[in-house]
């Protein structure tokens, strides 16, 4: 299906029910962008220790979006380097930023998973938990992954808020798949193993392969919605779930 086809994005975001049950709203976001064979998407979990985490997420996946979208792969890390810093600097700048300082970033915290596409080669940019998977269509066997990154503890993770983000950045290329997926921690428990050298057959494969048959948008965003609004995913997971699926 890939090739000629034009590249197909669907995304989604649910509210956790610990944030339901705070009367808190969703913190994920998401973006993306195409031009003819080329696709930038980033998905990003807003800290829910930050008061403005949802703000953080918004703008490092719009700034990416609009900025490594006219970039080529052979200048992609250096651009995205050069995209979160001017994230970063519009943070300092935002209204909600009363010091307008950099030790005011920290109510901002926001994880980051990214991949860039163009011409059969690709690669995922990652700071922090959450997750993205580059496969094949129905070739569930062979996949590269961009594992999530935590801290000492299993509740730390890193942002692209601190000041030492670039030790944190990480890159992951991939080249001959036609599929990709990010997403944030919430969902991370379903499509993956423990140890993330594997996936979860049972919940991958079933969402893989009905995105693929269900031509129709607002379906396959609703049958998303459901899926990771069902009250077991809930209740094994009750952070803010986001799912971004491409076809390239």
């Amino acid at each position: 299906m890939a090739g000629k086809e034009q590249i197909k994005v669907l995304a989604t975001s649910i509210c956790g029910a610990m944030h339901r049950i705070k009367n808190l709203p969703c913190q994920d976001f998401s973006c993306s962008k195409i031009a003819k064979n080329k696709l930038v998407a980033v998905v990003s979990d807003g800290a829910g220790s930050a008061p403005y985490g949802k703000i953080g997420a918004k703008v490092i996946c719009e700034t990416l979006c609009d900025t490594l979208i006219r970039t080529d792969i052979k200048d992609i890390r250096n651009s995205v380097i050069k995209s979160i810093k001017i994230a970063r600097n519009k943070l300092l700048l935002h209204r909600n930023n009363r010091s307008k300082s950099a030790a005011e970033l920290v109510n901002f915290s926001a994880t980051l998973v990214g991949v860039f596409y163009h011409n059969n080669k690709g690669i995922f940019f990652h700071i922090g938990d959450g997750a993205g998977i580059a496969f094949k269509q129905r070739d569930y066997k062979n996949f590269v992954i961009s594992e999530p990154e935590n801290g000492n503890f299993s509740c730390e993770t890193y942002f692209y808020t601190m000041s030492d983000w670039q030790d944190c950045l990480r890159f992951t290329p991939f080249e001959n798949v036609d599929r990709v997926m990010l997403m944030t921690d919430g969902v991370t428990g379903f499509v993956f193993a423990d140890n993330f050298y594997d996936i979860q057959y049972k919940f991958f494969i079933p969402v893989a392969e009905y995105l693929e048959i269900e031509q129709r948008k607002t379906y396959a965003l609703q049958a998303l919605n459901n899926t990771l609004n069902d009250k077991r995913a809930q209740r094994l997971n009750s952070d803010d779930k986001t799912i971004l699926w491409a076809r390239l």
